[in-house]
């Protein structure tokens, strides 16, 4: 049988450090990789980024290195309005829809759709023979009542001149005084009477009760109408002159007092739904006595002379009311001025050169902006805002440019 001699002491000692070396060798071998793909990673980042330079140099370099053509502003000291922009609706200042006060055949219908009347003009007619038939009764009472009573005032002045002669008792005056009392007060009920009818037979004849224009047609000749009944034969609405109904937030209340407790005229401008072409002019007239707790807004009222009829009832329009007017402010065209978030700023033209000048802009109106941080006379770009850097070149354009559309960022 063969058997196994015995390793050395330097072989065994040389098996156990192999065995003890392995896992740390795993480990230096997983780092080497880690490191080698790490480096590959900045250096194939760094080439890609070189890349993109060497594209984007050569625009790069011509946006700063060449001049720019643009066209400029110059700031002007002047004066520009305080506005409160809303949405309004035209109200006519009277609107009239006409019902029947009494029961009847409409007989004649005077008015034509669409048509201006004016205050009394004959609207509509209802057969008025049954309420002339009773004014008719009214009044043969009434003169026969009246006829009563003057007999009874005869007999009672026959009974004073009786009684002074002792010829009658008193109690017969008295009562004749009595019976001429009530014949006085049913002759006032005649005339009550009498007057009613008169009333009736009136409204048997609709007239326009104010100057405006009326709608279309709302009842035919032939069509029996209701005293009691809903039924409106004519809405008539005074067009000149008119008004125009706006809200305002309950913070631009204070301002909208501080100028109308004066007695200041604030004078309020109509705009269409574009807000491009002014349709009216007018005035405040007054606002509402609450402010509406759901919205936080109170109603204003402008007066408009319509001479025109540009402002149609229930129309919707955009109001600018004047509340205040700066002035001597610096102003420039509102596309002069670009932003970099929260920063306002221009680029401002000196020696051929435009640099970034920051402004503080406030009020603008018709494309002028009040700026602070500007003197008048100083030039600004108002063009080729996307070519522009702080220190470019520029070249200024006899013809004028389209100003840029959208803000630039400062560089």
């Amino acid at each position: 049988m063969e058997t196994k001699s015995p390793a050395s002491p330097i072989e065994s000692e040389h098996q156990r450090l192999s065995t003890s070396d392995h896992p740390k060798s795993r480990w230096q071998r997983i780092f080497v990789w880690a490191a080698l793909l790490l480096a590959f990673g900045v250096i194939f980042m760094l080439v890609i980024r070189r890349h993109e330079d060497t594209q984007s140099a050569p625009s790069s370099r011509r946006g700063v290195t060449g001049p720019v053509t643009l066209t400029i502003a110059v700031a002007q000291k002047g004066n520009i309005g305080v506005y409160l922009d809303a949405i309004g609706t035209v109200t006519p200042t009277y609107t009239d829809s006409i019902t029947s006060q009494v029961t009847g055949m409409v007989s004649q219908v005077h008015y034509q759709e669409g048509q201006l009347v004016h205050k009394g003009q004959a609207l509509i007619d209802i057969d008025p023979r049954p309420y002339e038939a009773q004014l008719l009764q009214a009044q043969g009472a009434l003169e026969r009542d009246t006829y009563v009573l003057e007999q009874a005032k005869m007999d009672l002045q026959r009974y004073r001149d009786a009684w002074s002669r002792n010829g009658i008792p008193k109690q017969t005056l008295d009562d004749q005084e009595k019976i001429v009392l009530q014949d006085e007060g049913t002759v006032k009920n005649d005339q009550g009477t009498v007057q009613f009818n008169q009333v009736e037979v009136g409204w048997c004849h609709i007239t326009a009760p104010i100057t405006g224009r009326v709608g279309l047609r709302l009842v035919d000749p032939g069509n029996v109408v209701q005293s009691t009944g809903a039924t409106v034969l004519a809405v008539i609405a005074e067009l000149q002159p008119i008004t125009v109904i706006f809200t305002i937030a309950e913070d631009n209340l204070p301002q909208v007092q501080a100028q109308t407790r004066h007695g200041k005229r604030l004078d309020v401008e109509a705009y269409d739904r574009t807000q491009q072409t002014k349709i009216a002019t007018g005035r405040l007239l007054t606002f509402d006595n609450q402010i509406d707790t759901t919205t936080g807004t109170v109603k204003l009222r402008a007066l408009f002379d319509n001479k025109d009829d540009s402002l149609f009832p229930n129309q919707f329009v955009n109001t600018k009311l004047l509340v205040n007017t700066l002035q001597g402010a610096t102003l420039i065209p509102t596309s002069a001025i670009q932003h970099n978030g929260q920063t306002a700023f221009v680029y401002l033209i000196q020696n051929d050169t435009a640099q970034i000048h920051n402004v503080k802009p406030g009020v603008a109106d018709a494309g002028q902006t009040a700026v602070e941080g500007l003197n008048p006379g100083d030039v600004v770009a108002n063009s080729s805002f996307d070519k522009l850097q702080n220190n470019s070149k520029i070249v200024v354009s006899k013809k004028p440019l389209p100003a840029a559309s959208s803000e630039t960022q400062a560089p």
